[in-house]
This record gives C-alpha cells, structure tokens and sequence, in this order.
C-alpha cells in the first residue's frame, strides 16, 4: 500500500511538471523579448568571443544598477530554451561565457533572414489577446478570434488604405505587424524625436519624429493605440483636431481614424471573471488619473468623443 501511494504520487508530480512547463511556455517567449528589447542580441554578437555576464552587465545601456544582478536569470532560461549557449571562455578555463545559436542568429538585425519585426508584431498585445478568445470563437459565428476580440476582422480595418500613420507608436511593434501583413501600404511610426532617433524602417516602414500636438505625417488613416487614455478631454479634442489635418485623402468613404484604447464597463452585472476585468479597467484609470491626468473612458464617453469627431470630419 505504501509504494502504491509513493507511485501515484510520483505520478502526480510528474503530471503537474508536465502541466506547468505548458503553462509556462510564454516565459520564454516574453524572456526572448525583453532580450530583444535590451539588445542582447546585438550585444554578444558585436563581442565576438564568448561573453561574461560581468562584461554583459556593463555593456548594456541604460541598466539599472540595482537590477543588474537579475540579468543573469534572463540569460539562464533562454540558454535552456536554445537561444543561447555557454562556452568556455579558453579551453583549460572553468569561465564560461554566453555564445549566440542558429536559432538567435536569425534575429540579428543585419542578418538577410531576419524574422524579428514579424515576431515583435507577434508578440504584441493586441495579436495576443484574441487567443484568450479562442475557446468563445469556436462556439459563436465570427470569423477569427481577432473578430470575436475587437468586433472585427484584422484585415478588414486596414483594407483599401495606401498610408497609414502610427501616431505614438513608440518603436513601431503593431505597425511593424501591419506594414508586414499590407506590404502594399507605407506606414509611418510617428513619435517623439528621442522614441525614433536610429530605429530603422523598412521598404515600407518609416520613423518620423514630432509632437502631436503641432502636426503630424499625413495619410488615408490615422492609428491611435493606446493614445487617448493619456490625455484629459481637452487633449484628446486637440489630438482628434490634428487628426483631421493629417487624413489627407479627398474621398471621405476612404477616410479613417483607428483608434485602439480601453472602454470601462462598471455598472454591468456580471460574473466573476467579468468582475475582475472590470477592477483591472478601474485601476488602469485610477494609473492614467495619478501618472498622467488622463483616464480611461466608459461607452458613453467614447460615444461623445465619436460625435465630436464626426464634427471634425
């Protein structure tokens, strides 16, 4: 009796192992951004021997000193996951030093088979959300996910547009996505001067820099992610404002303003799971409230913003 209670229960710590190292898998996915972000990268392969983590440490830019000590923790859980290796820095040296893999190589920016715009538009949230709607998807009518997620299809926003415009689009991850998926379509990240200074573009990917408030690229539509929440109503008028300005095309069935932000639903009776994203909207506003005088908006707010932009256009 006792070995068969040692053995089921063996049995059950290696079910829970297996379960868990599915659960985890966006670990490495997210650790593998956070490198590509950092630059880590770019970092080895510029060094060209096998690098210490002391000498990782001091030359990444910008590190916090007092989160130094985690960066090796990053680099541990993706030399598991095959993004990186350790050699030895000589051949009687105990030292060992991080080494780049075929599979990190592909990331490298001046590599000709670089997938890492692709992949950082992969990562993005607004392609990752839709597959907590999958399980939903597969019991209503909706096309894809994505549609079930944000009310239509992906492609369907960005059909017949020729110019697109990200205004605050930081390093450009969800335009990125769309230049990749429209090869057809220029889009423009626009963003602070110090956001874009030495991000490369490509064939139909471009960086400007500039101030929202003054002017922006112009285009057949106008992308405003996670932009609004930012601002007070008097921001975002001025915001919509400009928008008008940029929209440069005369046919006004060809005009569109894009607008991807939060809308907060606290008077809805709802279940549990629904409660808890409702609490994490109204403290996204309570953050928008503290850090920068914005806030995020409820239905009717946006309904207003809409039939004042429609005074615009």
């Amino acid at each position: 009796m006792g070995n068969a209670n040692v053995e089921d229960a063996n049995e059950a710590f290696q079910a829970q192992a297996h379960i868990w190292s599915h659960a985890f898998n966006f670990v490495s996915f997210m650790s593998l951004k956070c490198a590509l972000d950092l630059g880590i990268l770019e970092i080895i392969q510029n060094h060209g021997k096998p690098m210490t983590i002391t000498e990782l440490v001091v030359a990444l830019p910008m590190l916090n000193p007092t989160k130094a000590c985690d960066i090796y923790r990053i680099m541990r859980i993706l030399v598991h996951s095959g993004i990186f290796a350790r050699q030895k820095l000589y051949n009687d040296a105990q030292e060992e030093g991080y080494v780049l893999t075929n599979s990190s190589r592909i990331l490298l920016k001046d590599n000709p088979f670089c997938i890492t715009p692709t992949l950082n538009g992969m990562m993005d949230p607004v392609i990752t959300k839709p597959w907590s709607f999958l399980s939903t998807w597969f019991q209503n009518d909706d096309h894809t996910p994505f549609a079930t997620t944000y009310g239509e299809t992906f492609k369907e926003a960005f059909e017949g547009l020729n110019f697109l415009v990200d205004v605050g689009g930081h390093t450009g991850t969800t335009a990125k996505a769309i230049a990749d998926t429209f090869p057809h379509m220029e889009c423009t990240v626009f963003d602070l001067p110090n956001i874009v200074a030495g991000l490369q573009g490509s064939k139909n990917l471009k960086y400007v820099g500039g101030n929202m408030f003054e002017a922006f690229p112009t285009g057949d539509a106008i992308l405003l992610k996670k932009v609004l929440h930012d601002w007070d109503d008097e921001g975002c008028l001025k915001i919509l404002k400009q928008c008008k300005e940029a929209i440069s095309s005369q046919d006004k069935v060809g005009r569109k303003l894009i607008i991807i932000d939060m809308v907060v639903r606290e008077n809805e009776k709802v279940n549990d799971e629904a409660s808890n994203l409702t609490k994490t909207q109204l403290f996204f506003d309570m953050l928008m409230l503290v850090l920068v005088a914005g806030k995020e908006r409820q239905q009717e707010e946006s309904l207003h913003q809409n039939r004042s932009l429609v005074a615009f256009f």
